[in-house]
């Protein structure tokens, strides 16, 4: 499915892997909507995107895990746009880490649940019913985890391992509530991705950063891009249900080949 023209709703666009999944997306010719808390990096954002592009680009500082204000902003942002083709839940989080589960705040597990879990619900839940089950037609785009499908091996995952993991099942059920109508659900699995998210991860602590990235090179922002990019270009008779993208190196969520650098600088 060619993306020129198609109106595209991302949600955690301003940094990250938001922001570049926003830059390709502008580059393939879609008109975008773009949804985060900080209204300040999207207006920043938006005029980044502006230069030289000949697309529609809008944005709305919205909290995915609000419903009553994800509704109000899609229900505006059909209106402006004229319709939503595709969604992409992107937007999300992870606190707390390195602490182990019990040493949690119930804040930072609440923050956590609504984020990653209502926050792709609700996303859901608005675009389905204001714009894509008018045509019965589209595509949503999770961007999960490769630790919904396995333990992460570090501490302090517990509540991000459980979301993802909900995330997957939540895409897997929805994929089958749509049978009878062209609605395409999908989900990409990024593995180690070199990101401030993954910083936020490790509770910034450098040396445990660079420990868990040694000996092989991550992924990066733009790589994960290029992947939901692929999956989204498409014909809609094609559906890649899912797919995971991880560096070489890590060989499954918990094996890492740490001598790949060694050996590519041989």
């Amino acid at each position: 499915m060619a993306l020129q023209g198609k109106n595209v709703l991302l949600t955690g666009a301003s940094m990250g892997i938001g922001e570049e999944i926003s830059k390709s997306l502008v580059e393939a010719g879609a008109n975008v909507v773009l949804f985060s808390r900080s209204e300040n990096k999207l207006a920043q954002l938006k005029e980044k995107l502006s230069t030289g592009a000949h697309v529609k680009i809008i944005y709305r500082a919205v909290d995915v895990g609000d419903f009553d204000s994800v509704d109000k902003a899609v229900q505006s942002s059909v209106q402006e746009m004229g319709g939503i083709d595709i969604l992409i839940n992107n937007a999300g989080l992870a606190l707390g880490a390195p602490n182990a589960f019990h040493n949690l705040t119930p804040s930072q597990i609440l923050t956590m649940n609504n984020t990653n879990i209502n926050g792709y619900m609700f996303m859901a839940h608005s675009v389905l019913n204001h714009a894509m089950m008018k045509n019965k037609t589209g595509t949503i785009l999770n961007i999960t985890s490769i630790t919904g499908l396995e333990v992460p091996p570090f501490p302090g995952e517990s509540v991000y391992h459980a979301n993802k993991a909900c995330q997957e099942a939540f895409t897997n059920a929805l994929r089958n509530e749509l049978s009878g109508t062209d609605i395409r659900v999908l989900a990409l699995r990024p593995g180690c991705v070199a990101t401030n998210f993954h910083s936020q991860r490790v509770g910034h602590d450098q040396k445990m950063y660079n420990e868990f990235f040694e000996g092989f090179e991550p992924l990066i922002a733009p790589d994960i891009a290029q992947a939901a990019i692929y999956m989204l270009q498409q014909p809609l008779n094609v559906s890649v249900k899912a797919m995971d993208v991880v560096p070489s190196a890590q060989r499954s969520l918990t094996v890492f080949d740490r001598t790949w650098n060694e050996r590519k600088n041989r």
